[in-house]
């Protein structure tokens, strides 16, 4: 009986496995399709390598999740928070977060995620480390947004002020909410 509930936990592992790279490999595949109807859609070479890497490195990243807890606070904290970077990089590389993706002052975005990965070494991704280092992305996160304001930066875009405001709400958020996951995971551990 333990044996086949074991197979059964195994093979929906499996199941779900399969489906997140299959929709890995339908995102990069979208804008091949993208390309033959459309001319606003031109992607080149580098474009492909850039989102294999990044598909396939916050996929890699995920697995690597599931695997060092079955705990599924934990689980649910870092795939917000990769889901988050993931989202992070693909905006500011695609369009900008800050103005047009052309403006410098998207750099700014990366010392958030700088951050994340000093605090992910530190903490050797255990759940409390990793709760203290969401808390420090999230004001890493208002911060850059506190710059941008203080230097004018993005001031020529079109959206200016509520791009700024709606990007630190929502990634300040997705920080934060990971966060209270992995703090609460350290509490069950």
């Amino acid at each position: 009986m333990e044996l086949q509930t074991g197979r059964t936990a195994g093979a929906k592992g499996n199941e779900v496995r399969i489906a997140g790279w299959s929709l890995a490999a339908g995102l990069l595949l979208l804008p091949l399709v993208a390309m033959q109807f459309t001319e606003e859609v031109a992607w080149g070479p580098e474009d492909f390598v850039f989102a294999v890497v990044l598909i396939g490195g916050t996929g890699g990243l995920l697995e690597l999740a599931a695997r060092m807890s079955r705990n599924w606070f934990y689980r649910a904290g870092a795939a917000l928070a990769l889901g988050a970077g993931f989202l992070m990089v693909w905006a500011n590389a695609a369009v900008g977060l800050i103005g047009s993706e052309n403006d410098d002052a998207n750099a700014l975005f990366f010392g958030v995620l700088a951050v994340g990965l000093a605090g992910a070494g530190l903490s050797r991704l255990r759940a409390g480390g990793m709760a203290r280092t969401m808390a420090a992305m999230a004001t890493a996160q208002i911060a850059v947004a506190i710059l941008a304001f203080a230097a004018g930066l993005g001031n020529g875009g079109a959206l200016y002020p509520v791009d700024i405001l709606g990007v630190t709400a929502v990634f300040g958020g997705m920080w934060a909410l990971s966060g209270l996951l992995f703090r609460q995971a350290a509490r069950e551990a």
